[in-house]
């Protein structure tokens, strides 16, 4: 019969994983905020945008960064408030739909992302809808 225990992972097995995967850690400074991102995959590999819901962060994202990465370039940010970003309090951060996806157009830019396939669900989506609205362009697909 097989064991229905959880799996418990480790530091070390967390990074025997990013060593398989090529999945690196990174915060970046938008609009005076650190923003934490996972990568992986190609630098020159088509990006997918991968846009978490709530209440999650880019750790959702584990297995899309193993088992895409060796195809495309993954970027997973965690939004101000969320996983390892920053969280300024409430009353000095406005936390709607239309603030966070203007921390993560900046995101983008500050990256360099041109072109992008944005994956959206839950919180993603209405993020994500406002990033293609905005700059339709950048967009080549959305997975949602």
């Amino acid at each position: 019969m097989k064991s229905l225990s959880p799996t418990i992972r480790t530091a070390s097995s967390c990074a025997a994983a990013a060593l398989r995967t090529g999945t690196t850690y990174h915060t970046i400074v938008v609009e005076g905020l650190k923003i934490f991102y996972r990568e992986a995959g190609p630098k020159d590999g088509p990006v997918l945008l991968l846009l978490h819901g709530y209440p999650s962060s880019s750790r959702m994202f584990e297995p899309l960064l193993t088992h895409l990465s060796e195809r495309y370039r993954l970027i997973a940010p965690d939004y101000p408030g969320f996983g390892y970003s920053d969280a300024p309090p409430a009353d000095e951060f406005d936390y709607t739909f239309a603030h966070l996806a203007q921390i993560v157009d900046a995101f983008t830019q500050a990256l360099g992302l041109r072109k992008y396939t944005l994956y959206l669900q839950d919180y993603g989506g209405p993020i994500g809808f406002r990033l293609a609205l905005a700059h339709p362009e950048r967009v080549t697909a959305l997975i949602i």
